[in-house]
This record gives structure tokens, C-alpha cells and sequence, in this order.
């Protein structure tokens, strides 16, 4: 287990290089000076009556007067040391602003795959249960939409019904739960709906077919014959054998989530990485969107490794040499 753990922690670690190296480029290879856009907009000042000085003072001060090569390895250290450079737009030190939006985009990540997790493995068991029953016939066809309906117009709809014209709950904004509870679940709802939607769906279809595959074994045949109650042959023998291909579309979910959460923070006006994300790639704020990305792919390659660890629980005829 030691040595599939460091295996995966060095294939990671190239991962992460590989990413950083494709953010930092492409970042610089995007139409428009990163300064220009931000003295545009904090200067008073016509831009054709800056002095080249100014400019050419900040390209020194963040760095960007030097080669690219140089501007990478320079970024790779800052990293390594805490630093994760200062943004261009913002004027305050990436870590800080990473440190004040990831907790919201967490806070609703986690609510959302707890919700794709739970309904989404419960629909998925009753539908293959009740396989050709009223229940199959609901969840089954409901996966299809859940899978194929956009969630950027998943919020709109959700806004316009339940926001402006229904008016349960609010459109837009972010509360802490420490704050503010039952603001807080009230803002996160419709958030966290669009969040887990294709989670639930993909689950559900996933469990449906894992659990018909399971149940036609032999040894399910055997617990049925031993005269066992239906609720130990599901939980005991069925559920567990069922999970290993349903863990492995959950730690995918992750990335889902995450990348969800660009479209949905910007649909619902949440003040997260995602809606971070895409401020800065439009103020070609490259520190900020380098950080965000950075802390993205560290995030999903950290739930993969523990969705590979949790093989050899699930099935202990997996090992690991």
C-alpha cells in the first residue's frame, strides 16, 4: 500500500507540473496586456497619456520584464515558499483571496456531492430493485434529463420560478452558516441543486446498472436461498459489491463540481474560486487564475488517490504491491 500510495503522489506531482506549465502559457498566449486592462480600469487617466515609465514600472514589479522561462520558475519558487504572487486586478496577494472565496466554493461543493452521493446511490439501488416497477420507470428516464440539462440554464430557470416570481428563495449572494443558518441553506439551495444535478443522474445510472450486474451472481443467488431478509442481502452482500465502478464516478464527480461551480457562482452571484476564476480570466489576471487552477487540480488529484486507497476496502481482492 506504501509503495502504490508514493507511485500515485509522483504521477500526481508530474500531473501538477504538466498543469501548471499549461495554465502559465496559455494564460500569455490570450490577446491583450494584463496592465493595459488595469490601468484602464483604476486610472483616470487617458491611456495614450501614460508615460512609458509607469507601464514599464509595473511589468518590473510583477515581474513581467523577464523571459517566460524566468516568470515560471520564478512563480514555481514563490509557490514552493508560500508565495503565490499578488494580483494584477485585485491589488492583494493571491493566497489571501484564495483563502477568502475557496471556503464557499467547499462549503457548497461538499453539500452538493453529499447530495449527489446520497440520492443519487438511493435512486439507483431502488430503480434496480424495483427493476420494471413504478419506480424504474420514474428514476430511469429522470437520469437521461439529469445527465443532458445544462446547468448554467438549470439556475436561470430555478431563479425566474422560485426567486422572482414564487419568491421562496433568494436569487443570489452567500451567507455563512455561522453567520446566518437558515440564510445560509436558503441561498444554497438552488446552488447546490444545479451543482448535484448530473452527479445524482450519473450516479443513480451507474448504481441501476452495478447492482443488476451484482444481484445475478451466484452468491447473491446463495443469500437468497438461505432464507436471509431482503435488507442484509441489499446492505450486506449486494451494496458493498455494487460501490467500487459508483466510488470511482464520485471522485470524477469532484472535478464536475468544481468546474460546475464556474458556471453556477457566476449564475447565482456567489463570491467563490469559480466566479474568481472567471473574473480574472477576462482581467487577464494571471497569478489569480495560475493559483485557482493550481489549487483545482490539487484538490482532484488528492480525492482520486483516495478513491484508488478505498479499492482495497470495498474489495479485498485488490491489492496493492
Amino acid at each position: 500500500m506504501t509503495t502504490f500510495i508514493i507511485r500515485r503522489l509522483l504521477h500526481g506531482l508530474i500531473i501538477l507540473v504538466l498543469v501548471s506549465l499549461l495554465i502559465f502559457f496559455a494564460m500569455r498566449l490570450l490577446p491583450g496586456d494584463p496592465l493595459l486592462i488595469y490601468m484602464a480600469q483604476h486610472s483616470q487617466q487617458n491611456l495614450q497619456d501614460l508615460p512609458p515609465e509607469v507601464l514599464e514600472q509595473l511589468r518590473h514589479e510583477f515581474g513581467l520584464d523577464k523571459p517566460l522561462p524566468v516568470q515560471y520558475v520564478n512563480w514555481i519558487l514563490g509557490i514552493l515558499r508560500g508565495d503565490m504572487g499578488d494580483s494584477f486586478f485585485y491589488g492583494q496577494d493571491v493566497g489571501t483571496l484564495l483563502l477568502q472565496r475557496f471556503p464557499v466554493t467547499v462549503y457548497l461543493g461538499i453539500l452538493a456531492l453529499i447530495v449527489s452521493s446520497i440520492v443519487g446511490l438511493t435512486a439507483g439501488m431502488l430503480a434496480a430493485i424495483r427493476r420494471g416497477k413504478w419506480v424504474d420507470s420514474i428514476v430511469t428516464p429522470l437520469t437521461y434529463i439529469g445527465v443532458c440539462i445544462p446547468i448554467f440554464w438549470l439556475g436561470i430557470l430555478m431563479i425566474y420560478v422560485f426567486g422572482l416570481k414564487l419568491n421562496f428563495l433568494p436569487i443570489a449572494g452567500f451567507t455563512s452558516p455561522f453567520d446566518d443558518f437558515v440564510l445560509s441553506i436558503k441561498q444554497a439551495i438552488m446552488p447546490v441543486i444545479c451543482q448535484s444535478i448530473f452527479g445524482v443522474a450519473s450516479n443513480a445510472r451507474q448504481m441501476r446498472s452495478s447492482v443488476l450486474e451484482v444481484i445475478r451472481q451466484d452468491y447473491i443467488r446463495t443469500a437468497w436461498a438461505k432464507g436471509l431478509r431482503e435488507r442484509v442481502v441489499i446492505f450486506k452482500h449486494t451494496m458493498k459489491n455494487s460501490l467500487i465502478p459508483v466510488v470511482t464516478l464520485i471522485g470524477m464527480g469532484v472535478s464536475f463540481i468544481f468546474g460546475g461551480s464556474v458556471l453556477v457562482e457566476t449564475v447565482f452571484a456567489i463570491p467563490g474560486i469559480g466566479r474568481l476564476l472567471v473574473t480574472s480570466i477576462f482581467n487577464h489576471d494571471y497569478m489569480v487564475v495560475q493559483g485557482v487552477v493550481l489549487i483545482m487540480a490539487i484538490v482532484v488529484l488528492l480525492v482520486n488517490l483516495i478513491v484508488d486507497i478505498s479499492y482495497g476496502s470495498l474489495d479485498p481482492r485488490i491489492r496493492y504491491g
